[in-house]
């Protein structure tokens, strides 16, 4: 547990404490009077309504999209089907701004909405709503449907046999079984919904902030680090709570329940309703994830001359970024897969020693410690990406002019991930093998490289894909400390996008379509190799 510890107590407890403390102690003295000032502010108040008014929407219109697609994954065996379940996971591994793009291109001006009925929705809720449900469907289709593919059917059969209904069978024997399963993904969405940046911050104008945004319009644009510091605060406080919920939510559901193999309970559809269900959630599934991807490549192809790839060769020259980077806007393509590349390196090694040590320990300290783990996908990444340049100026961690420093804060995000696919697996390792081979004479080193690493290779390419992709998307903290020298691709789209002119939408579009294609590249490969058949990450 040394490494991990030491790991998020450099990389993520000093940059966020060294915000807060900055912002919240003056003259040596706590402040906390502030809170009071900060949070008794009427645009403070509106945006705290509006942060958990949306996430709550968001998270009751995934839930009333993704469910029907969560029984149809779990219950049906349609051809296509493993091509699907990746093709609906790409949404999730996509950075925010390439999904913001992706809607402005589909409603936003000039977007297909408004050429073929003049309806724009890129200042309105509904865009950032429908956005919400498109980043986060895969989580309750694998969340909810990786469960409710491992329930035996026959527990619901039964009680129809007993004379029940089979909307009764399914209320009093299917759904309390799901409710964990459920209660887990909605939290989940809720928390992505509640942090979310970079949707907001392409499609809600100036109109619509949450407090992710206003964070980093206090600290960004504004330096007002009191006010800064009083929000992340309280994001914090929320998203720990939030973590706290859905951890005891997943007990449950490991705990609670005798389950099947999922290749039981699949079958072919029966009958026009079974059938027009799967119609349903396939026209679903085309319209809210085909539809917004293939319109933002078709605009990275469409220029003032028509179809072709001006756009994309704009990004070969200097000249062609109009003064926004110092190098050509291809060279983000290179830096964000070398950054990628480091940041899942040092994921692998700080998730896998976690998930190591959490193997091996029970006990309330290490339950907090794997909470903790969880904690840099809710906080702030514009106050980790600010508290990087405050805390690591000094020797012998001076890295404001590394390149190491971006890798670093994407491996936060991607940590998790890695704990959370290789965790499963390492537990599932019965300790006589690694018994029998210490009593032949084994090393320690040897025991985990003849025992453990054959069983948990696959899972260890599953957890460097995922955290590779999350890497490659990471914005919040990236655009802090990206140089313009050096820019990744979220935050060379964002800058784009920042900037007036049908070129610079263009190249936004065009660098949003090569993130998209790759993500898409690496999640189709890990859908080749995922170990867990279930269908949960």
């Amino acid at each position: 547990m040394a490494v991990p510890v030491a790991f998020f107590g450099l990389f993520f407890g000093c940059p966020v404490a060294a915000i807060v403390a900055r912002g919240l102690r003056e003259g040596g003295r706590w402040r906390l009077g502030r809170f009071a000032d900060v949070l008794g502010e009427p645009d403070v108040l509106h945006v705290l309504w509006f942060t958990c008014w949306q996430a709550a929407a968001s998270t009751a219109l995934t839930l009333a999209i993704a469910l029907p697609g969560a029984y149809v994954f779990a219950r049906f065996d349609f051809p296509g089907k493993q091509v699907l379940r990746a093709v609906v996971t790409v949404p999730f591994v996509l950075p925010t701004v390439v999904v913001g793009s992706a809607f402005l291109a589909l409603l936003g001006r000039g977007g297909l909405l408004d050429e073929l009925w003049g309806v724009r929705l890129d200042t309105t809720v509904w865009a950032i709503l429908l956005a919400h449900v498109f980043f986060n469907y895969a989580v309750v289709v694998r969340t909810v449907g990786g469960l409710w593919a491992q329930l035996d059917p026959r527990q619901e059969e039964a009680a129809r046999v007993l004379g029940a209904g089979r909307l009764a069978a399914w209320r009093r024997v299917t759904l309390p079984a799901l409710a964990p399963a459920v209660a887990a993904a909605a939290l989940m969405v809720f928390l992505f919904t509640f942090t979310s940046f970079g949707v907001i911050q392409i499609l809600g104008g100036p109109t619509f902030s949450t407090l992710e945004v206003e964070i980093y319009r206090e600290t960004a644009q504004l330096l007002d680090l009191p006010t800064a510091a009083v929000l992340t605060t309280v994001q914090f406080a929320a998203v720990a709570a939030i973590l706290a919920v859905h951890a005891w939510t997943v007990r449950r559901r490991e705990s609670a329940l005798r389950l099947v193999d999922p290749a039981r309970t699949a079958r072919r559809p029966r009958g026009a309703g079974e059938w027009g269900l799967l119609a349903g959630v396939l026209g679903v599934a085309a319209l809210l994830i085909l539809l917004p991807l293939g319109v933002l490549a078709e605009r990275s192809l469409h220029g003032p001359g028509g179809y072709g790839l001006g756009y994309y060769r704009a990004l070969g020259s200097v000249a062609g970024s109009g003064g926004t980077f110092l190098v050509a806007p291809v060279a983000a393509v290179w830096n964000s897969l070398q950054y990628a590349a480091a940041a899942t390196v040092v994921a692998l090694v700080v998730g896998g020693l976690a998930a190591a040590a959490l193997t091996r320990r029970a006990g309330r300290l290490v339950r907090g410690f794997d909470a903790l783990l969880m904690l840099p996908l809710g906080t702030s990444a514009v106050t980790i990406g600010f508290g990087f340049l405050i805390t690591l100026d000094e020797p012998p961690l001076d890295l404001r002019s590394s390149w190491i420093l971006v890798p670093l804060a994407q491996a936060l995000v991607g940590v998790p991930f890695v704990v959370r696919t290789m965790l499963p697996v390492l537990r599932a390792v019965d300790d006589r093998l690694r018994e029998a081979a210490a009593v032949l004479g084994a090393s320690p080193l040897r025991v985990w490289r003849e025992v453990d690493l054959p069983l948990v290779r696959r899972a260890l390419l599953v957890a460097a894909g995922f955290a590779f992709a999350v890497s490659l998307g990471e914005f919040g903290a990236t655009v802090f400390i990206a140089r313009p020298d050096n820019p990744t691709l979220p935050v060379a789209v964002a800058r784009f996008l920042g900037r007036a002119g049908e070129l610079n939408h263009g190249q936004a579009m065009a660098l949003s379509t090569v993130l998209m294609l790759v993500c898409a590249g690496a999640l189709l490969a890990l859908e080749r190799i995922r170990i867990d058949r279930s269908g949960e990450f």
